[in-house]
C-alpha cells in the first residue's frame, strides 16, 4: 500500500515536470514553425517586433510593440547594463578618502535594485517579443483563411469593447507588479546578502552570502536567532488564534443577543457599536495603553479604592501584557463581527428554526445544528482572512506595547508581545538589520501561505458547497 502511494506521488511529480518541459518544448517548436511557415512580414518581426504589423497597415498594434520594446531596450542598454554587470558581486569599489575629500565608489543598493529591474526588463523584452510573434501568426492564419485582418480603427475600438477587460486591468496589473511584485523580489534578494548596519551604502558595500542568513534564523547557539524566532512565532500564532476566534464567537453571541426577540433599543446598541468603529485605532489604542500604565487611570483608581496596594504591572509583566492585548483587541474587533453577523443571521430561513422547535430541539441544539454551521459556511473565507490579518496585525501590538516587555532571553530587541511583523519592523528601523528582516519577511510569507492552503482546502464552503445547499 505504501509503495503504491509512493509510486503514485512519484508519477504525479514526474508528470508535472514533464508538462513543464513539454510546454517549453512546444513553445520553441511553435517559434520555429511560425518562422518557416510565416510570411516575410512575420519573419521581419523576429528582428524588429511590431514592424511586420506596421508594414501590414496595422499601425496601432505595431507601434505598441515597437515602442514597448524600444523603451525596454533603451533602459537595458542605456541604464541597466551598467548595474547588471556588477550584479554578481554587488560592487567591488568602496568609498575612500583622498586629500580630505570622500569619494564614493559602488553602491550595492542601487546595483541590486537596478540589476533586478534590468533582469525584469530582459524578461519583459522576451515576453513582448513572443506575444508579437503570436499576433503575427494569428494574422497569417486569417489571411490563409481569406478573412479580413482587423484595421487600426477596429483594434482601437476593441480596447473599449471586446478587449475592455484588458484595458481596465492594464493599470492595476502594472501597479501590482511595480509596487508589490518587485519589492517582494527585492526583499527576497536582500535575504541572501549581508545588508545591515555595518554594510550600509553608500559608504560601505554589501554582498551575497548565500544561505547564511537562513542558517542563522534556525541556529540556537551563540548569535543565532533560532530561540527568539520560534518564541516570537509561537506567540504570533497564539495571538492570531485568540484574536480571531474570541472576536468571532463573542461577536456572534452579542449579535444573537441583540437580534433576539424582546430586546429593546436594538438600534441604539448597533449605533454604539458603529461609533466604536468610527474612532481611529491610532487614537483609541494609544489612549487605552496609557490607561493601563503604572501611573494610569486603572492603577490609580484601584489603589485609591483600596483594592490593590501597589500598581499592577500590566505592561512590564509578560503574561499580563499578553493577556491584556488579547482582551483589548476584543473591544476593537467585536463591533465588526457584530455588524457582519447581524446581516448574516437575518438571512437564515426562519422555517428552519420553526421546524426544529416542532421536532423538540432546544436553543442549544438549534445553535450547533443550524446557526453555527450556516455562519461557518458563509464566513469561512472571512475567518481565514482575519486569522492571516491578525498574524500581521501591526497596529494593535505596536501602538499598545511596542512589543514590550523586553528580556535578555530574547535577542535583537524582540519583546514578549512582539509579533513577527513588529519584530521585523524594529529590526529594520532600530537595528538596520535588513538582511534578517528580509529573512523574517520570507518566513512570515511561508507561514501564512502554508496555513492558508491547508485551511482553505478544509473549509466547508470549498469542500461541500452543494452538500450544504
Amino acid at each position: 500500500m505504501e509503495k503504491s502511494i509512493a509510486s503514485t506521488s512519484q508519477k504525479k511529480r514526474k508528470s508535472k515536470i514533464g508538462t513543464f518541459f513539454g510546454t517549453i518544448g512546444s513553445e520553441f517548436k511553435e517559434i520555429g514553425t511560425t518562422f518557416t511557415k510565416g510570411t516575410w512580414f512575420t519573419r521581419i518581426s523576429y528582428l524588429v517586433p511590431g514592424l511586420g504589423q506596421i508594414l501590414r497597415g496595422q499601425f496601432a498594434r505595431g507601434l505598441m510593440f515597437l515602442i514597448t520594446e524600444g523603451v525596454l531596450l533603451w533602459y537595458i542598454f542605456g541604464i541597466g547594463m551598467e548595474y547588471l554587470q556588477d550584479f554578481g558581486t554587488l560592487g567591488n569599489k568602496g568609498s575612500y578618502y583622498e586629500y580630505g575629500v570622500i569619494t564614493y565608489g559602488d553602491n550595492s543598493f542601487f546595483i541590486l535594485l537596478y540589476g533586478l529591474l534590468t533582469l525584469t526588463a530582459i524578461f519583459l523584452v522576451i515576453l513582448v517579443w513572443r506575444i508579437n510573434l503570436k499576433q503575427n501568426m494569428k494574422t497569417d492564419d486569417l489571411l490563409r483563411q481569406g478573412r479580413i485582418v482587423p484595421t487600426n480603427k477596429q483594434d482601437l475600438h476593441s480596447l473599449i469593447d471586446s478587449n475592455f477587460d484588458k484595458t481596465l486591468l492594464a493599470l492595476p496589473v502594472i501597479g501590482i507588479f511595480v509596487f508589490t511584485v518587485l519589492p517582494i523580489l527585492f526583499m527576497i534578494c536582500v535575504a541572501f546578502t549581508n545588508y545591515d548596519m555595518d554594510h550600509t551604502p553608500p559608504g560601505k558595500l554589501f554582498t551575497w552570502v548565500g544561505l547564511d542568513n537562513f542558517k542563522q534564523i534556525f541556529s540556537f547557539g551563540g548569535t543565532g536567532f533560532g530561540s527568539t524566532f520560534f518564541k516570537v512565532l509561537a506567540w504570533t500564532l497564539v495571538w492570531a488564534f485568540f484574536a480571531t476566534f474570541l472576536n468571532y464567537f463573542l461577536g456572534l453571541a452579542l449579535a444573537m443577543l441583540i437580534n433576539k426577540k424582546g430586546i429593546k433599543l436594538k438600534k441604539m446598541w448597533r449605533t454604539i457599536l458603529i461609533m466604536t468603529i468610527a474612532v481611529p485605532q491610532f487614537v483609541s489604542l494609544l489612549y487605552v495603553g496609557k490607561m493601563f500604565a503604572a501611573d494610569g487611570l486603572v492603577n490609580t483608581y484601584l489603589i485609591k479604592w483600596g483594592w490593590i496596594s501597589k500598581a499592577i504591572p500590566f505592561w512590564t509583566n509578560p503574561t499580563y501584557a499578553q493577556i491584556l492585548v488579547i482582551v483589548i483587541n476584543l473591544w476593537i474587533g467585536i463591533p465588526y463581527l457584530v455588524l457582519i453577523a447581524t446581516g448574516l443571521l437575518m438571512n437564515i430561513p426562519a422555517d428552519l428554526y420553526e421546524s426544529a422547535k416542532i421536532d423538540g430541539a432546544t436553543n442549544f441544539q438549534m445553535f450547533f445544528k443550524i446557526t453555527l454551521p450556516y455562519m461557518l459556511f458563509v464566513t469561512g473565507p472571512f475567518l481565514l482572512t482575519q486569522f492571516i490579518g491578525n498574524i500581521n496585525n501591526f497596529n494593535v501590538i505596536y501602538l499598545l506595547t511596542q512589543g514590550q516587555p523586553l528580556s535578555t532571553k530574547l535577542s535583537n530587541n524582540a519583546g514578549y508581545t512582539d509579533l513577527l511583523v513588529t519584530w521585523l519592523y524594529k529590526m529594520t528601523v532600530n537595528s538596520s538589520n535588513y538582511k534578517m528582516a528580509a529573512v523574517i519577511g520570507i518566513m512570515v510569507f511561508v507561514v501564512v501561505a502554508v496555513i492558508s492552503l491547508i485551511v482553505y482546502n478544509l473549509m466547508p464552503s470549498v469542500k461541500d458547497e452543494e452538500g450544504f445547499q
